[in-house]
């Protein structure tokens, strides 16, 4: 049982990534409110809310990147714009593009947007002109010219019946164009910034416009004139008006007045009513927010990452949606303005990743950013954790998974804790004392009692957690260090504590690695040096069951050591650059690893054997953790991407069992068939097993019944098209073999005389098969014709000793024997395929027999099942009929007429072995041509 626990793992597969799928732009999101479309470089990718899953991607062909995109009403047509100033028409659930077409436009297109009944789409670029388009009809139906600059922002007007089109562009004007006339009928002026949003009324008679000059204006559309201005005191990117009639008191609306709702860069969502221009209600933050302190709040400029750049409206489930600085995409449920999904767009640089939770069910992991996220994998929904305020470097999960730590380049660690039923996470601790960066982090492994930290200053610190620290409230507990230690002469790189909590190893960029002690009060001792390494040590790990470090470098190298003697135990060499993770997995008995150059290693440390190398990465891995079951790991990279695999050892192990067993079966099978000559069903099931020699066993058996040619042509015509198709592939195959080649010209004479040239033209790769039969073919024949003319050469020594025999008084030159042999000097063995010596019927002459012992072209051609007198044979009744020559009636005149039947078989045998090559030769060269 223990072996079996203890299985060296083989392989890994990809479970699931979390990718990058936003990079900024437009988001959009679909009439049914089941999908966000978004742009990411030169694609648009569709992600499903229900799963948080990229499920439809469209990209342009030349990779240039899109500009805008604009999604029909109806959910059915997707357009997009590229740098390319092209146009394309997509049916996005297949990701087939259906149109394309030039956009006239001499710049990229900035906007488009679709009028409510899909069929006008318009088009503003950054040349100043509008376009629109019948994407029905398919034609340009007008071209607004009169803006100014860059047209950023195009909306229909709601109410289609009135043809009203508006837009803006860099002279911060709103122009409302009547399409009837093509003409601008006014220019709204408010604003004085960029105009970013627009919002209607239901009835269509009053609009709302957003700009970045930190107001909104209402207007009424009847007579075109702004009926207020309402400060709002931020950047505003997105606007909304409260839907009539319902119930919004949560969000201070207490009348029936107009309320409307806006996003900028303050990162909240403010509800303000429009009559008084009072803002009646502000969101609150989420309780992650609550580490961030008052001067941190006072201090908060335009451009915090918090900022939001779009506000959606989803009528049909009361939702909002927001997207924020750092591409994040939150959905809010009305009325209360509560945090419903959270999906990340773009990660930059992962640094470390960790399994967290209940079974491992969620990961966190820091970016190259001071939030940290925490994704649940089954739906990527994302939490968003803000406290540190500068990059988080490193991260370490308590044993339990409930807990873990962070610290960052504010110089600080923080302690989180994630609630078991509804998977919040808030922070509970909190220290800072480093006077650099802090780099790197670990957690006690028994209890969760302790946390140590390296930082870039050089030094170690043991900070001691509060024993109530899993059922604090809202409080932040503020940690003090217990002990603090220099430990390097550079950066500490790295620390991890002891299976058992006694002992303390670090890393550091001076090449070393050192084994400290935890026991003692208060103190760090030094215990030894590990001294090895070429260059900065990235990574130190404890092995679970074994006294044994490891550690992995920038020079390449992972390394084990003794913790009695600090030793170097074993070297494993195999990345090409840095090792940035090294962890202990299978109790202990196998290592990975991850490098700078996107792999990541398994290796079986007894063999030192590297078993697999994971290449799912581009750039350095920096994250890399195994989770508790030992059945997944994670990594990160700075590529963005974070992968999940899945141990599929034993997985393999059984398909390949299962495999073995069947092929067994299936042998088994074959054999019963053979012997019950069912050779159809024997065929099929060889060539379904993917055996080239297995069905060449089947051809030959089928090729020594009596009457072989009718069934080998029989057998082959029922086949099913794709069985044919294998067969013609196994053929190019046996054909370059001379002890296979008459198989496959049998094979191959049944296909060409039966099958259209069309036909076999339309098997995949059928050109370059039959290119690839046509030169063994012709060696054949050209080793046949050498065959032929050796056994002309033979027969004449065998006449010529008869003649050598006769009285000296004989002409030898009249009188020589040039007739065919009534009984063949060599017949074939159908059973062993050889020639043999006929004694009996050769007039008790015995030189027949040694001279078939010792037949140079039986020895030098043994591959070919035909015997060589047989072909001499052959040809010398070629040369009976063909010239006149004199017989000796005295040798084989009792014998001829018993040898017919044999003399015709082996004519037969000969035109084959003549006709065959030939034949595919001429219908290969025909077939292509």
């Amino acid at each position: 049982m223990a072996s079996r626990n203890l299985q060296f793992k083989t392989n890994y597969v990809v479970s699931s990534k979390i990718e990058p799928f936003y990079k900024g732009g437009k988001v959009q999101i679909s009439k049914d409110e089941k999908y966000i479309f978004c742009t990411c470089g030169s694609r648009v990718n569709v992600l499903e809310i229900s799963t948080g899953k990229v499920i439809h991607c469209v990209e342009h062909d030349d990779q240039e990147d899109i500009t805008s995109f604009a999604l029909s009403c109806d959910d059915e047509l997707l357009v997009t714009a590229s740098r390319a100033l092209l146009l394309k028409q997509w049916d996005w659930k297949q990701a087939q593009c259906t149109r394309s077409w030039r956009a006239i436009h001499t710049v990229p297109v900035a906007s488009m947007t679709f009028d409510s009944t899909s069929t006008l789409l318009a088009t503003g670029g950054c040349d100043g002109t509008i376009k629109m388009w019948d994407v029905v009809k398919q034609y340009c139906t007008h071209n607004l010219k009169g803006s100014s600059g860059v047209v950023h922002l195009v909306q229909f007007h709601p109410d289609i019946s009135r043809l009203q089109l508006f837009s803006s562009s860099l002279d911060c004007g709103i122009r409302l164009w009547d399409l009837r006339s093509s003409q601008c009928m006014c220019v709204l002026q408010s604003h004085y910034s960029a105009v970013t949003a627009l919002s209607f009324s239901p009835t269509g008679d009053t609009m709302i416009s957003s700009g970045r000059d930190k107001i909104c204006t209402v207007w009424d559309l009847k007579t075109n004139k702004a009926k207020r201005t309402v400060p709002v005191y931020e950047a505003v990117e997105g606007v909304m008006l409260l839907p009539e009639n319902e119930d919004f008191s949560e969000i201070g609306v207490k009348n029936n007045d107009l309320h409307f709702i806006t996003a900028g860069s303050k990162g909240v969502l403010r509800v303000w009513e429009a009559s008084t221009a009072r803002c009646v209600y502000t969101q609150t933050l989420s309780s992650t927010l609550s580490a961030v302190s008052e001067e941190e709040e006072k201090e908060e400029k335009d451009d915090d990452p918090r900022s939001l750049t779009y506000l959606l409206h989803l009528p049909d489930s009361s939702r909002l949606a927001t997207v924020t600085a750092e591409h994040n995409i939150v959905l809010y449920q009305l009325p209360a303005l509560s945090t419903q999904q959270q999906f990340v767009g773009y990660s930059d640089e992962v640094l470390d990743v960790k399994f967290l939770g209940k079974d491992d069910s969620h990961i966190v992991v820091a970016t190259n950013s001071c939030q940290l996220k925490v994704f649940e994998l089954l739906t990527n929904n994302c939490q968003i954790l803000y406290g540190h305020t500068d990059t988080v470097l490193s991260l370490d999960v308590f044993k339990k998974g409930f807990l873990f730590a962070s610290c960052a380049k504010d110089r600080s660690v923080r302690v989180w804790r994630m609630d078991s039923d509804s998977a919040q996470v808030t922070c509970v601790a909190h220290g800072s004392s480093h006077s650099n960066a802090v780099g790197s982090i670990t957690c006690s492994r028994l209890k969760a009692s302790f946390i140590v930290s390296g930082s870039q200053d050089c030094t170690v610190k043991v900070w001691d957690l509060p024993e109530d620290l899993s059922t604090t409230g809202a409080e932040i507990h503020q940690l003090t260090a217990r002990a603090t230690e220099k430990a390097h002469d550079k950066d500490v790189n790295s620390v991890a504590v002891s299976p058992n909590d006694k002992l303390l190893a670090s890393g550091s960029q001076d090449r070393t690695a050192k084994l400290w002690s935890l026991t003692g009060e208060g103190t760090v001792d030094l215990l030894g040096v590990f001294r090895g390494h070429r260059r900065g040590v990235w990574a130190v790990c404890f092995s679970p069951v074994d006294q044994v470090l490891a550690t992995s470098s920038a020079d390449g190298t992972s390394k084990l050591w003794g913790l009695q003697d600090f030793s170097c135990l074993k070297t494993f060499e195999g990345h090409d650059a840095s090792v940035l993770k090294v962890i202990f997995v299978s109790r202990g008995t196998q290592l990975l690893t991850s490098g700078s150059d996107g792999l990541v290693k398994l290796w079986t440390i007894k063999t030192n054997e590297c078993v697999k190398t994971l290449d799912a990465h581009q750039d350095k891995v920096w994250g890399l953790h195994g989770n508790r079951k030992d059945d997944k790991m994670v990594t990160a990279s700075a590529d963005s991407n974070i992968t999940v695999w899945l141990d599929v050892t034993e997985v393999e192990l059984a398909e390949e069992q299962a495999k073995q067993e069947d092929q067994i079966l299936k042998q088994q099978e074959l054999s019963n068939l053979l012997h019950e000559k069912k050779y159809l069903k024997a065929l099929g099931l060889a060539i379904s097993l993917d055996q080239p020699h297995t069905v060449l066993t089947v051809i030959k058996a089928i090729r020594q019944v009596e009457g072989s040619h009718e069934l080998l042509e029989k057998t082959l015509l029922k086949l099913r098209v794709d069985q044919k198709e294998s067969l013609l592939r196994y053929c190019v195959v046996w054909n370059t073999n001379a002890r296979n080649c008459q198989d496959a010209q049998a094979v191959l004479q049944v296909l060409f005389t039966h099958l259209p040239p069309e036909e076999l033209l339309q098997y995949q790769g059928a050109r370059a098969h039959l290119e690839g039969l046509i030169p063994y073919t012709e060696r054949h024949m050209q080793r046949i014709g050498k065959l032929l003319q050796t056994s002309m050469f033979l027969n004449y020594m065998w006449q010529k000793m008869r003649v050598a025999g006769a009285p000296s008084s004989m002409d030898q030159d009249e009188e020589m024997d040039t007739t065919p042999l009534a009984q063949p000097f060599f017949t074939i063995d159908k059973e062993k395929g050889t020639g043999s010596g006929d004694e009996e019927k050769q007039d008790g002459d015995d030189s027949g027999g040694e001279e078939d012992e010792n037949c140079p072209g039986k020895e030098e051609e043994e591959d070919d099942e035909v015997s060589v007198t047989k072909k001499a044979s052959s040809n010398d009744r070629r040369v009976e009929n063909g010239e006149s020559t004199k017989t000796n009636g005295n040798h084989h005149s009792e014998s001829e007429e018993s040898s017919d039947e044999e003399e015709e078989e082996t004519d037969q045998t000969v035109k084959e072995m003549k006709c065959l090559p030939v034949s595919a030769a001429a219908q290969c060269q025909t077939i292509l041509s």
